[in-house]
Parts: structure tokens; sequence; C-alpha cells
């Protein structure tokens, strides 16, 4: 899953600026500008996020082979995921909406 997502991200922006160059649009156009500072917010949650469920899933499976309940850690990790979650989700949602309507910001 990692593979798959990673190579999104490292791929978006260039097929991106490759449209936005075909196109014709500015890259200093606001509402590109405010779409690429999103694209790197959500990028500073994703990366925590990664590692919480790398140790998520481990914490369960020890859990598991030792027949106990998940730990504190796991659920305080859990609510942080959550926390970092729903802002990354919610930029991106406001990304797509900023991809589509392309309003006029800044000029």
């Amino acid at each position: 899953m990692t593979a798959f997502t990673a190579t999104a991200a490292l791929v978006q922006p260039i097929t991106g600026y490759l449209l936005a160059r075909n196109v014709g649009w500015s890259l200093l156009e606001g509402w590109v500008v405010l779409s690429l500072g999103l694209y790197v917010f959500v990028g500073m949650f994703w990366l925590p996020v990664v590692w919480m469920q790398i140790r998520m899933r481990d914490l369960a499976r020890e859990a598991h082979e030792a027949g106990k309940a998940l730990p504190d850690e796991y659920h305080r990790l859990f609510q942080w995921w959550l926390a970092f979650g729903f802002r990354a989700f919610a930029a991106v949602l406001v990304v797509v909406w900023l991809m589509l309507t392309k309003p006029n910001i800044g000029q």
C-alpha cells in the first residue's frame, strides 16, 4: 500500500505541473499556489501517519500474540492518527474543490 501512496505523492505534482503548463495556467495563480500549499500541508500530516500505522500494527500484533488487550499506547496513537487524518482529508477535499472551481484568489 505504501508503494502506491508514495508513488502517487511523487507523480501527482509532476503531472499537475505538466497539465498546468499544457493548458497555460501560471503556477502563480492564487488557486494553484493555495493547492500546492495544501499539498505540502497534507504531506506533513501523511508522513507521521505512516509511522503511526506501522507502530499500531506492531502493537496490535504483539497484543494478539501475547493474548492481551491493546495497550494504552495504541489508543493514544489512534487518537493522533484520527486527528491527523481528518485534517489531511479535509485539505485534500479543499484541493479538489480548488481544482474544480479554479476560484479567482488574490487577483
